[in-house]
């Protein structure tokens, strides 16, 4: 590993044309942050020979390739890649072609089996307590029997509480010195029998949606709103099945989808309510996929509703969907933007048959009525509370 060089930086800067495509890009997101650097240096600096190694090198939470094109640029080949979102992992294979490092590493959809058997695994912090504990859980319970865990993160969104979640499973966790306005943190000495005995972290809750039995909701780390009822989703479901709900005939004979599934609240209450429609429930999250596979396990109804993990509807033809049910996100990982709203509209309104509609609830200071009229077709408000409103708009023929 002579490209490494201790102190002086890293040897091919990669982060410069990194992007975020196909995800929203604007000059206020970004596809790196100076945690990446750090950690690419902590480990360069800490733990050469172990990146050495590239095969048992597993990254996780990486957004959108800076620490597996980082350690690739730098001559390791062979590392783990694990991303939650589908756009992310999109991102990086996109990004690698343009610097010509595609086929350096091995992205996997599992984070269990990413870091089976590493003896270095370098992670963004998430956002969410919960994901850093079940990666930490994964990685003591599969990862070699002397893992290093470097996991960096920006010091304005890191706690105290992450070294304890670390801590579950570690039995040291260190902080490094602030650099950048980044800092490490590093686990060593893995509770192996304490990972393995825990259990799966599965949620598990009921809501009352105005069926005649409880809703049954199911969660796992990472999926939007755990195991409850979002405020928004409850508010729009009712507006499903009145006068204004989805029509006897849909056109076009294809599926309805519960865009962005979540924990998959929205395709198990129309499958319940509507067991004659094909229910395809979709998200870039692996997190929500599973989510919803178990929501829909658990309200007898995984044989009427196919969830699949995609970037919005990607793999979906143009005209080829019946109707469109949406709760759209209104933040990109910690900052507050529409973009990813508005790509999801323009989404619906190319896969929707022509008449074919989508039904959207959104936090009413949005005022997304103007983005939906020009990127789905005429659209009219069903319903509207001081936090949230429900549109209908239709597909132009």
């Amino acid at each position: 590993m002579s490209d490494f060089v201790p102190g002086t930086g890293w040897p091919l800067d990669v982060f410069a044309g990194l992007r975020r495509r196909p995800d929203v890009e604007a000059e206020n997101l970004f596809a790196h942050d100076a945690a990446d650097r750090l950690l690419l240096e902590t480990a360069a600096e800490q733990y050469p020979g172990r990146i050495g190694d590239g095969a048992r090198v597993a990254v996780l939470g990486d957004q959108y390739g800076a620490l597996a094109l980082g350690l690739a640029a730098a001559g390791v080949r062979g590392h783990r890649v694990h991303q939650d979102g589908r756009s992310g992992e999109l991102a990086l294979e996109a990004n690698a072609d343009e610097a010509g490092l595609g086929g350096t590493f091995a992205a996997i959809e599992e984070a269990s089996a990413a870091v089976a058997g590493a003896r270095l695994v370098l992670l963004q912090l998430p956002r969410s307590l919960d994901v850093l504990s079940e990666w930490a859980r994964l990685i003591a319970a599969a990862g070699g029997e002397d893992v290093v865990v470097l996991a960096g993160g920006r010091v304005k969104h890191m706690a105290l509480a992450m070294n304890d979640a670390l801590g579950t499973y570690f039995g040291s966790v260190r902080a490094g010195l602030a650099s950048r306005k980044a800092r490490v943190l590093t686990a060593t000495e893995p509770l192996r029998e304490a990972a393995l005995a825990a259990p799966d972290p599965v949620e598990a809750g009921t809501a009352d949606a105005g069926l005649p039995t409880p809703l049954q909701l199911r969660a796992v780390p990472g999926s939007f709103g755990g195991a409850r009822l979002d405020p928004g989703t409850r508010f729009l479901l009712p507006r499903l099945v009145g006068p204004d709900g989805l029509p006897e005939r849909l056109p076009g004979g294809g599926p309805v989808v519960d865009l962005g599934c979540g924990n998959g609240t929205i395709a198990a209450f129309l499958a319940l309510t509507r067991p004659e429609l094909r229910v395809l429930a979709c998200d870039q999250s692996t997190a929500a996929v599973t989510a919803s596979r178990l929501t829909a396990e658990a309200n007898g109804v995984s044989a009427r509703v196919e969830v699949r993990r995609a970037d919005g509807l990607d793999g979906l033809d143009d005209g080829s969907v019946a109707a469109v049910v949406l709760n759209p996100p209104f933040h990109m990982g910690s900052t507050v933007h529409p973009g990813i709203a508005l790509k999801l509209f323009a989404d619906a309104g190319r896969a929707l048959a022509p008449g074919g509609r989508l039904w959207c609830v959104w936090n009413s200071h949005l005022q997304y009525r103007r983005h939906l009229e020009r990127l789905v077709g005429p659209t009219r408000q069903l319903d509207r509370n001081s936090k949230f409103t429900v549109t209908v708009s239709t597909r132009r023929a």
